[in-house]
């Protein structure tokens, strides 16, 4: 993926299983807990490029929220806060290569970042 691609959706539940199934059923999404992040199961759709989590609703997950990879978190939220915008949650640690944060824009949209190694880069030997 590369800076400004949708790179990940949070899809705000209250029940798990019910919302697996829902899904599952709805879309043919494949909906697995991975390993390290206990707790939100991640969906993947058939055609293997877009992707997801389900996240428990509240304390800040009451909407779905859309993932923009950017190349650096630091310097997209200080042009969010230069434009108007509104930090929403700070850059947050997901493991020792990856983070996310969220941001409201000017009409209250909130839009999720991520900046980390996904896809190529990830495996990428040099």
């Amino acid at each position: 993926m590369a800076h400004g691609d949708i790179t990940h959706i949070d899809i705000p539940v209250s029940d798990f299983g019910k919302a697996q199934e829902f899904y599952s059923d709805l879309f043919g999404w494949n909906i697995a807990e991975i390993p390290g992040f206990e707790g939100f199961p991640m969906w993947q759709a058939p055609n293997q490029i877009s992707g997801g989590g389900l996240a428990p609703r509240g304390d800040g997950f009451t909407t779905p929220r859309s993932y923009v990879e950017v190349d650096s978190i630091d310097e997209v939220l200080t042009r969010v806060e230069a434009n108007g915008g509104t930090v929403a949650m700070p850059k947050t640690p997901i493991d020792d290569t990856s983070w996310f944060a969220a941001f409201l824009d000017l009409d209250g949209n909130e839009l999720g970042l991520y900046e980390g190694a996904t896809g190529t880069d990830a495996g990428d030997e040099g």
